[in-house]
């Protein structure tokens, strides 16, 4: 009876044993999945910024460009404007 309970009590060790090794590895691997995901997601985060950054670099350069476009109407029909008053003197 002290021998099938020393057996039982051995396989029981061993079997923990097993069992805590396949957790540990498990956790290795989602550590590493974790890992990886978090690395992907702040490389998508760096894209993201630069292209961001670069649509508002060109949505300014676009708009000065369509303020330098104004300006330059509202000269020109200044400048006629103005003509015409003195055509009318």
């Amino acid at each position: 009876m002290r021998i099938a309970l020393l057996i039982s009590a051995s396989i029981a060790g061993l079997s923990l044993m097993a069992c805590s090794q396949k957790t540990e590895d498990h956790a290795g691997a989602a550590a590493n999945q974790a890992g990886a995901a978090t690395a992907s997601a702040a490389q998508d985060t760096a894209n993201n910024v630069n292209a961001a950054a670069a649509n508002t670099a060109a949505a300014t350069d676009k708009a000065a460009d369509n303020t330098a476009d104004a300006v330059g109407a509202a000269e020109r029909k200044t400048d006629a404007a103005a003509d015409a008053a003195a055509k009318t003197h």
